[in-house]
């Protein structure tokens, strides 16, 4: 090959491929400057197949046909036949940047009569492959076909697979060379660049792989001064490496033709001859044509297979989805229909993750390993992640391979770590190789093609089934229709969010009002009944013994009001935080408090107490509120104790009043802090019922959380926490 060498070849696949610098010297090549028709390069052996005057420089002379097609340059392409000095000539022609490309090929009489004979047969073996629904039997007779029409010695059908490997699919052979059906081939057989060539350029032949390559004249282009793109020019030559691995195949002739379906190149027709063997022009654009039949025959096998799962797939979404939308809860409600869960992606296990927990159905990896699994699917940053050899794409997956091969993954969540991930276990198989695939070790060995194509077994692990493009899909749908119902879910809360605080505040301005308005006439009672009392001096003690009651009554529901007042108010008041002293906070409530504890034992035990962060008068209220419980509760005891404790661990300040009273039984807990909610008798215990019920919307209000801990006849414990200054959680 003109201007190169092994020695500047990395490796073959960073050969230039596209700019060989010479053709095959089967055919001839010319390139034109469209305008002038001027030769601005022609291939050293033009004049010796074309005659004189086909050299650089020179104006072309041809057929006004292939003139006009010159100049037109509207990026058709170009294909007849001519007559020259008596010979017969095929000629192609492309245009590119650099020019008019145009090919010469000589052509015998006896192939061009065979050439006309050939397209009855081609008739035929179109309407013959229509019927058939299997890709590999259309597969055996297109290479049964284009052997027929080539006459070579072996035809292969070459599928790649997703990662490039190639294999055998179909074979037709006179038994000359070996056969090589559904043998493997590695990708570095066929590298990407050669790949990428092949999906540009249909198709390519070398008659003889023992050729000296013919070199252009000149090298290099004279319209850029860069190597001639032959990228597109069925007569470039080809890597030496190329036919250096055509050698060690036993092979001197080859044809490869593209099979291109919906743009990816799907694999190659392969032919092989044991000699040397040119196949004309027009007979390669036919074995093309079949190519093209084939790729449309399995494009629309292909597409009926993906439509066919496609439609039975989203019958179990169908079944599964109406249940879920009438679900509380989604994961419970998935794990109760597993079958159909399974059923959208056919997978042995599946599980949903939410912030809230998982579950799990069929077979799947630990709960340590999801957890591990989710945090590697965080990382990608991607809403739908599909593989059938996790292991190869993360480190965890070899120790999980058994259950979890191949994984389907979709989020559903934006802000969660949320996905409903479906597991395939591993599939051991066992894969023939047409030789080891394996790189060898010695650097200088990998610039060589391989010389062994003896069969090598690899036993292939870690891998599960492919998920296909139908399944990828019916999980995309199945996420979409999650996204659905969670935004669905989100409306409906909102709006009975919007509901309740519209009640609430409704509820509150009622609670005002009727607090309001009933604050007068208790005051009217009381005041009317001590007048009456002072007025009648000669009034009897049963008399007197009513009136008392009624004054007493009347104060008891005017502090009820107060109360409620206070209650209501609490849901409007603006909560203005700020550092507050708790030991001369519970100082002033102890002052507050000493007329309520004339005639009693009481023994404080008051910590050093940590300052809190909050609403100085609001934290009063709420002390206040739980200490005069300490008191009222524990009357009887003798001392009665009243214990506080306070503690802050960075986040949060924690606060305990502790009592020895009468104590509560936890069974009612839950009542404590509930409007008029009481677990004692009125006539033991005099009170509202909504002390509690303040001290709890005070330091909700707050942010924190307050609980209660007791025992009867034990006393009781009242815990509440505030957060740190800037730490808030969301008001209750």
């Amino acid at each position: 090959m003109t201007g190169l060498t092994n020695a500047q070849i990395d490796n073959c696949a960073a050969e230039p491929i596209r700019i060989p610098g010479g053709i095959q010297p089967h055919g001839a090549v010319l390139v034109v400057e469209p305008q002038s028709l001027r030769i601005l390069q022609a291939s050293a052996n033009a004049t010796d197949l074309l005659g004189p005057g086909y050299v650089a420089g020179a104006v072309l002379e041809l057929d006004g046909y292939v003139l006009d097609w010159v100049r037109l340059a509207d990026g058709s392409n170009l294909l007849q036949s001519f007559e020259r000095d008596g010979g017969l000539f095929n000629i192609s022609g492309h245009h590119m940047p650099q020019g008019a490309v145009l090919e010469f090929e000589p052509l015998d009489q006896g192939e061009a009569s065979s050439i006309e004979a050939m397209f009855p047969r081609l008739e035929a073996f179109a309407d013959a492959i229509l019927p058939l629904d299997e890709i590999k039997a259309v597969a055996g007779a297109v290479a049964d076909q284009v052997r027929t029409v080539t006459r070579y010695n072996r035809v292969m059908i070459y599928s790649f697979d997703p990662d490039w490997h190639g294999t055998v699919v179909a074979q037709s052979t006179d038994g000359t060379l070996p056969s090589y059906l559904d043998l493997r081939f590695p990708e570095s057989d066929i590298p990407g660049q050669a790949r990428e060539l092949y999906r540009l350029s249909p198709l390519r032949i070398i008659p003889d792989a023992d050729y000296m390559p013919v070199p252009l004249v000149p090298l290099l282009s004279p319209v850029d001064g860069q190597p001639t793109d032959l990228s597109f020019t069925g007569l470039r030559s080809v890597s030496p490496v190329h036919l250096q691995y055509m050698r060690n195949m036993g092979t001197y002739a080859s044809m490869s033709i593209s099979i291109i379906v919906d743009g990816r190149l799907w694999g190659l027709i392969s032919c092989h001859n044991e000699k040397p063997r040119r196949v004309p022009l027009q007979i390669r654009s036919a074995c093309n044509f079949i190519a093209k039949i084939f790729s449309l025959q399995i494009s629309s096998l292909q597409r009926g297979a993906h439509a066919a799962q496609r439609i039975a797939l989203k019958q179990h979404e169908t079944t599964l989805l109406p249940k879920l939308s009438r679900a509380d809860k989604l994961p419970e409600e998935l794990s109760k229909h597993a079958a159909a869960w399974l059923s959208l992606t056919n997978a042995q296990g599946a599980v949903i993750v939410t912030e809230d927990g998982m579950r799990s159905v069929g077979e799947t990896p630990s709960r340590h390993a999801i957890e591990a699994l989710v945090a590697f699917l965080k990382s990608e940053k991607q809403d739908r992640f599909a593989t059938d050899q996790l292991s190869a794409v993360w480190p965890g997956g070899s120790a999980i391979a058994d259950t979890a091969s191949g994984i389907l993954a979709i989020s559903i969540s934006q802000l969660h770590p949320s996905y409903v991930i479906w597991f395939r276990s591993e599939v051991v198989r066992t894969v023939t190789w047409g030789g080891d695939p394996r790189k060898p070790d010695d650097p200088q060995e990998r610039l060589t093609p391989r010389k062994s194509f003896e069969q090598w077994q690899e036993v292939v692990r870690h891998r599960s089934i492919s998920w296909t493009q139908a399944e990828i899909e019916s999980a995309e749908d199945f996420r979409n229709a999650l996204l659905n119902f969670v935004l669905l879910r989100a409306e409906e809360r909102a709006e009975m969010t919007e509901e309740l605080e519209r009640s609430n505040k409704e509820l509150e301005s009622f609670s005002y009002s009727v607090s309001h308005d009933l604050r007068a006439p208790f005051r009217h009672i009381v005041g009317y009944a001590e007048l009456l009392t002072a007025r009648e001096q000669n009034m009897d003690e049963k008399s007197r013994h009513y009136l008392r009651s009624i004054v007493d009554s009347a104060l008891s529901a005017g502090r009820l009001v107060d109360d409620l007042l206070t209650f209501s108010q609490l849901g409007r008041t603006n909560v203005a935080k700020s550092r507050i002293d708790m030991n001369k906070l519970v100082a002033e409530v102890r002052r507050s408090l000493e007329p309520d504890l004339e005639g009693r034992n009481v023994q404080w035990k008051i910590a050093d107490l940590p300052p809190a962060w909050g609403d100085g008068a609001l934290i009063r209220q709420a002390l206040a509120n739980l200490l005069e419980n300490a008191i009222k509760y524990s009357t009887g005891r003798d001392p009665a104790v009243i214990e506080i404790l306070g503690s802050n661990d960075g986040q949060q300040t924690v606060y305990r009043v502790r009592d020895n009273g009468v104590g509560f039984e936890m069974a009612y807990v839950h009542k404590l802090f509930g409007v008029f909610q009481r677990l004692h008798r009125a006539e033991d215990f005099a009170g509202t019922g909504i002390g509690l019920a303040l001290t709890k919307r005070i330091i909700n209000r707050h942010g924190g959380e307050v609980e209660a801990l007791g025992a009867v006849d034990e006393g009781a414990t009242f815990t509440f926490t505030l957060p740190e200054g800037g730490r808030d959680k969301p008001n209750a």
